[in-house]
């Protein structure tokens, strides 16, 4: 049955670009998939805590003793269980100082394990064959001939991350660039290349939820 996972992380509640695009997401998906499964998990509202060393021993080898508080283990098993359970990923990623929240690198630090990694060209792992969409938001422009081309360091962290643990073969990433644009004066210019990215941010998503 194709179940679907939703994560947020975007610290603003309301007027949140992210959680307006993963909601618009999760809500066609619905819709395509009414009989299909929903967990959805705020990653700002309820965040995972830093991982400690008796966490990251645990992780690294279950078996060993921990002296990890009892809530850790059940947590970290809730993660991956809810991982496992999902047939669809969507996660609103906006970003913050040239990279993502670090709330979503709490939740990637519990779910990155011996576990669940790949190695290059070696068996497909656990996680293999969900459908994984990223939708990043960031005020600026990161695009080659920008002032700050090269200063997104969301995006290749994700890839490669979601990669290591075999979820790059069905994963997307949907931009909505220049979201400062509609609140900083020097950037009023911009408006309508910020409405055509949100735009196309909206049609794509509308597009991706309605696969199989």
């Amino acid at each position: 049955m194709p179940a679907l996972l939703h994560l947020d992380a975007s610290i603003r509640r309301t007027g949140s670009i992210s959680r307006e695009l993963s909601a618009h997401f999760a809500e066609h998906w619905r819709r395509h998939h009414r009989d299909g499964g929903y967990a959805y998990r705020d990653l700002a509202a309820d965040p995972v805590p830093h991982i400690t060393h008796a966490v990251r021993e645990a992780l690294l080898d279950p078996g060993t003793a921990s002296d990890a508080a009892p809530a850790e283990p059940a947590l970290t098993d809730a993660l991956h269980a809810e991982l496992r359970a999902a047939s669809t990923v969507v996660l609103g990623a906006p970003m913050y100082n040239y990279t993502i929240p670090s709330t979503v690198k709490t939740w990637v630090d519990r779910i990155v394990t011996p576990a669940t990694m790949v190695t290059p060209h070696g068996d497909p792992g656990p996680l293999a064959g969900k459908s994984v969409v990223v939708v990043t938001t960031r005020g600026g422009s990161y695009a080659p001939g920008t002032p700050r081309a090269g200063w997104d360091h969301l995006e290749p962290y994700l890839r490669a991350v979601l990669q290591s643990i075999g979820l790059a073969d069905d994963l997307t990433f949907v931009p909505a660039e220049l979201t400062l644009a509609a609140t900083v004066p020097q950037m009023s210019a911009l408006m309508p290349l910020a409405e055509r990215s949100l735009a196309d941010a909206y049609e794509t998503l509308t597009t991706l939820a309605a696969r199989p």
